[in-house]
């Protein structure tokens, strides 16, 4: 619970299961996923009995990867890997319940389509812990479809950056493409570090990372140099991570702080090990099954070519005892991969991916990527239109190269 002290896991003695156990459990996994007792499945169901036939497959293939390996190979495959080898420090930061839940309702909002209000904080999303919230800027790619706004919020005093995932129609889809997504970027300045070209090109490769910046020293001149919350939900949650890691770089940890809710995977344990020394100040909440922070998998025996987690995970779930109902929130260890927290269940759920803190983590309505945008917006200096991509801001919109701010 929120009460427990931090849990330190600083290695690992890995077991390694006989053939024919190992058998039998994978038999059980395939009945659980593929025959669900029975129960009807609707339409809306397929695609994720289509994700779950998928990681099936997967875990099939992990069998039989395992049965070739002698036990002293696979141990040694283990302790190469990324599990073993991770760095356990977390830099002294701690979890604070309190800020995540004020920061999920700006995961949340970022989620609005109707840009006017979201413009003008009036939106139905923008009330309790945010209110009086500034907004200095919305960028949308239309095309992408992704969203991401910056402003200041009073409590805490801060510059608030926040991106939004995936519409909720096209959830199944995407989660189930994140099974088969590969590791074929490497990062930057790291050349062990590799990430998903897809999640890095998102954030680096659009408008989002130029506006974003820019509206971040506008807000330094404007109210002093407050530090950064950067946040996001999903898909959101990975533009946010490399965001922050890209502003910590740019202008230094201490000013930085990361929140992520039901995120997938992003890099390999290079780059989640880099990660963790430039972002210290990182929080990755996790909720019951959410399937999403299972993805992409995580396959400890194939060392620097599987995806890993970075730190630290926060763990949401209910315990229920007679009828009295528990809400947990486990501190997790900072191996990035924790076994006793959600990795210790089958990440099956979307309905768990879409709630987080009680508050609505999803798109406003059905259907393909839309925006409204009202008449009048006048409370703001300008709407910007240019390559698929609309900015509604608070200052004089100017175009610089990016490499200039």
């Amino acid at each position: 619970s929120r009460n427990n002290p931090h849990k330190k896991v600083l290695s690992f003695a890995p077991t390694f299961p006989s053939s024919s156990l190992l058998i039998t459990r994978l038999r059980l996994v395939l009945l659980r996923i593929l025959l669900r007792g029975g129960k009807k499945e609707t339409s809306a169901m397929a695609p994720l009995r289509r994700a779950a036939s998928a990681a099936a497959v997967l875990l099939a293939l992990t069998g039989l990867f395992l049965l070739v390996l002698s036990p002293a190979d696979a141990a040694t495959a283990a302790v190469e890997g990324g599990e073993l080898r991770m760095k356990q420090s977390d830099g002294g930061y701690s979890y604070n319940s309190t800020l995540a839940h004020i920061l999920v309702e700006y995961a949340s909002a970022v989620y609005t389509s109707d840009l006017t209000s979201l413009l003008k904080w009036t939106c139905p999303r923008c009330e309790g812990h945010t209110k009086g919230f500034q907004m200095i800027e919305i960028i949308v790619d239309v095309e992408k479809c992704l969203q991401a706004f910056v402003g200041v919020a009073p409590d805490p005093r801060s510059i608030i950056i926040a991106f939004r995932g995936t519409q909720e129609h096209s959830a199944s889809n995407w989660i189930e493409d994140l099974f088969w997504k590969q590791l074929d970027v490497t990062y930057p300045g790291m050349p062990d570090a590799m990430v998903h070209h897809g999640f890095y090109s998102a954030y680096y490769n659009t408008t989002l990372r130029h506006e974003i910046l820019k509206s971040v020293q506008w807000a330094w001149k404007t109210y002093g140099r407050l530090p950064i919350n950067v946040v996001g939900h999903s898909m959101g949650g990975a533009l946010a991570s490399f965001c922050a890691l890209d502003l910590s770089v740019k202008w230094g940890s201490h000013k930085v702080q990361l929140i992520t809710f039901g995120q997938p995977r992003v890099g390999n344990p290079a780059f989640a090990e880099y990660f963790n020394e430039q972002v210290p100040r990182t929080i990755r909440v996790t909720h019951e099954n959410d399937i999403v922070p299972h993805l992409p998998p995580y396959f400890y025996y194939l060392g620097e070519w599987t995806y890993h987690h970075f730190a630290r995970e926060v763990w949401l779930r209910e315990t229920i005892v007679g009828n009295v109902v528990t809400r947990n929130e486990t501190v997790c260890d900072c191996s990035g991969e924790d076994p006793t927290c959600s990795r210790s269940v089958y990440g099956r759920s979307v309905a768990d991916h879409l709630e987080y803190y009680g508050v609505n983590l999803h798109a406003d309505s059905r259907g393909t990527c839309q925006f409204v945008i009202g008449a009048s917006n006048s409370a703001y200096g300008d709407i910007l239109q240019f390559d698929g991509t609309i900015i509604l801001s608070r200052y004089p919109q100017k175009r610089y190269p990016v490499e200039s701010i």
